[in-house]
């Protein structure tokens, strides 16, 4: 995804680039069609990168539903052991310390799931906010540029100086 947004802002930069020059202006003449197109391409890239990034973050719903059930399920059958145990008082303590045990675990177990998710999540979003970052700057000195090309107007020679 990442690829194809850089391979498009590249495309309207080598499009600016390539304009015609105007005679004693730094501003360019471009063929607004083209550079509508580069531009509609780039934004459907970006539509595209954020479809991506809504999936990442219901991938990550996902996991931690599934990391909560299966804790939840980890939790269920420690009681169900630990009331099988309740009989005996020796088998009752050591049954307490194993469904203590196991909760523990089932808790560390959720919680690191839920940390590699959010990991993932915050690397995959960190990612793709440096992927718009850079492209609303393409876009943002590409916009400057046709800008430059409405000043061409104000470049006229004064009356008085015109024969």
């Amino acid at each position: 995804m990442k690829e194809e947004i850089d391979a498009r802002v590249s495309e309207l930069r080598n499009a600016v680039e390539q304009a015609r020059s105007m005679p004693m202006s730094a501003s360019v003449m471009v063929n607004r069609a083209e550079l509508l197109d580069l531009v509609d391409s780039l934004e459907a890239a970006i539509d595209a990168a954020l479809g991506e990034a809504t999936g990442v973050l219901g991938d990550r719903a996902a996991v931690v539903a599934q990391g909560q059930s299966e804790a939840d399920e980890i939790l269920r059958q420690a009681h169900a052991e630990r009331d099988k145990l309740v009989s005996d008082t020796d088998v009752y303590r050591l049954g307490s310390e194993r469904a203590e045990e196991i909760t523990a675990e089932a808790r560390r177990e959720a919680q690191s799931l839920r940390a590699e998710a959010e990991e993932y999540v915050e690397s995959r979003l960190a990612n793709f906010e440096l992927t718009l970052e850079r492209t609303l700057e393409a876009v943002r000195r590409g916009r400057a540029r046709l800008s430059d090309d409405s000043d061409v107007d104000s470049l006229r020679l004064p009356k008085h100086l015109e024969r």
